[in-house]
């Protein structure tokens, strides 16, 4: 197939290329302004075209003819501390940059026939304990306002028809970027431990799996709509603290209270640390998806072994 794919600098996007690749797809990016032009053989001459969010500018003509579009490019949530510029800065990157393309590609004589977004487990918001689906209501906050914009800017293409994929990623475990990789050290010093309560769940998914989730959408028409992109086997924040220490080999006696997290990090600490998620991947379980690594102790050894 003909694709077109942003955000493939980012972790899950850099993964992403060399497994469309090997599938035998043509890809084309989606770069930002300013960033440098590949000269990639494995390319097969598909050119490189300017997205330009804060200009509302992409060249329509070069999209003519792209069957699938994977839109991943958006501002880390956690690359700066949550000051309001930062926090304008991730939504209008991920709304804007919906938008514009989604408008774009919808005006198309021949649009593609497949939008894969990504998205986040923050449209559900802080749940606790209440068991999540792609069917339950989105939450409150920041991260689920995002969320629920960031995916309702695709549907100038659910209008034209097209399918349109949101993909709720929880936390992508991958020592080479991410949040995985922020913990490495602290937990390599020892530093390591339980974050508030303990108690809140962490949706997380592999990388590999991620990326091969993707590749499930792309080939499989019954996905349509939300899905879930997380790992079939649930944890808490407590649960997730053993893991790591294990993987490492290092312990994980030093807790890190509520008011800690909130006096170094602000409001990210609410949104990231603190707040619970319990949410399933019911879609992609009845597709019967083959996880890679569908239990968290194996995904964090390979993570490191990878990083």
């Amino acid at each position: 197939m003909k694709l077109a794919v942003s955000g493939t600098s980012g972790l899950v996007g850099s993964a992403l290329l060399p497994a469309l690749y090997a599938d035998g797809h043509v890809v084309t990016r989606l770069v930002r302004p300013g960033a440098a032009l590949r000269s990639d053989p494995e390319a097969a001459g598909a050119r490189d075209i300017r997205f330009d969010i804060a200009g509302n500018s992409i060249d329509a003509g070069a999209l003519d003819g792209v069957e699938a579009v994977v839109h991943l490019a958006g501002v880390g949530i956690a690359a700066a501390r949550w000051t309001a510029r930062h926090l304008e800065a991730v939504r209008s990157s991920r709304v804007d940059g919906t938008r514009l393309l989604a408008t774009t590609l919808a005006r198309l004589a021949r649009p593609p026939r497949l939008l894969v977004q990504a998205s986040a487990v923050g449209y559900y918001g802080d749940r606790g304990d209440e068991i999540l689906t792609e069917a339950s209501a989105p939450g409150r906050g920041f991260l689920a306002e995002t969320c629920i914009a960031w995916e309702a800017a695709a549907a100038p293409l659910r209008d034209r028809g097209v399918r349109v994929v949101p993909l709720r990623f929880g936390v992508i475990l991958s020592a080479r970027g991410g949040a995985l990789a922020k913990m490495l050290l602290p937990f390599r010093l020892g530093l390591g431990g339980v974050v508030g309560s303990g108690r809140q769940w962490m949706p997380w998914i592999g990388l590999d799996d991620a990326v091969g989730i993707i590749r499930r959408v792309i080939d499989d028409p019954a996905l349509d709509g939300a899905v879930n992109a997380v790992a079939p086997e649930p944890v808490t924040n407590r649960q997730f603290t053993a893991a790591l220490g294990r993987a490492l080999r290092r312990p994980t006696f030093l807790p890190v209270p509520a008011f800690a997290a909130r006096l170094a990090l602000g409001g990210m600490a609410d949104a990231l640390l603190l707040a619970s998620a319990r949410v399933t991947p019911q879609r992609l379980t009845a597709a019967g998806y083959p996880y890679i690594y569908g239990a968290l102790q194996p995904a964090l050894e390979a993570a490191l072994r990878e990083g």
